[in-house]
């Protein structure tokens, strides 16, 4: 009995570390207006998918909402969707690249995150080829508009890849993993692209 109470929390802790699932690293850039003394971390804040045809997206749109207003929160905004000072504005992507090396696939509509010159699609991915190489390259742009003069505050851009149709790939988990890289260290270094494991 004694041997079973010691061998439970280890098998415990097993088990739990069986359901962490393995992510690429995240390619991130960002550009921020911290030198002309804009102040980041405080007020009110919304979080609004953007781009043609969001209706057509809302609902695959809706874990990277998600996961952006938690980043948001951390880094000090509250979140208030009546009466916000800024509004953080969210683009997704993804590009299924094929294994025999074809150009990649892009499902979705296209679109630009503005001042800063990066760009990505909203849309969904999803597997196209046979599935035993094919990657799924997921993408999450985020630009952060302050409300009184639509002026974007801060803009970045986060990237990976993972094997389509693994875990890795599905949109929860991509969601939060580029959410979570993308306002690492927030806000940045202007223009500097990182990686983050």
């Amino acid at each position: 009995m004694i041997k079973i109470a010691r061998i439970l929390p280890l098998l415990t802790l097993s088990v739990l570390t069986g359901c962490v699932v393995p992510t690429g690293p995240v390619e991130v850039t960002r550009f921020n207006r911290a030198t002309e003394g804009v102040g980041y971390g405080t007020g009110r804040f919304a979080v609004a998918l953007v781009g043609e045809s969001v209706s057509d997206w809302s609902l695959a749109g809706s874990p990277y909402l998600a996961a952006v207003a938690r980043e948001m929160q951390r880094i000090g905004y509250r979140e208030n969707t009546e009466n916000s000072d800024v509004i953080a504005e969210v683009r997704v992507g993804a590009t299924v690249i094929l294994p025999d090396r074809r150009p990649p696939v892009s499902v979705g509509v296209g679109g630009s995150t503005g001042g800063y010159g990066s760009g990505v699609g909203v849309s969904l991915g999803f597997n196209l080829g046979d599935g035993s190489a094919a990657q799924l390259q997921s993408s999450l742009a985020v630009r952060i508009v302050r409300r009184s003069d639509q002026l974007v505050i801060w803009e970045g851009t986060a990237v990976q890849a993972a094997k389509a149709g693994s875990p890795a790939a599905q949109p929860g988990i991509a969601a939060s993993k580029l959410a979570e890289a993308l306002f690492k260290d927030f806000p940045g270094v202007s223009g500097e692209t990182i990686r983050i494991p």
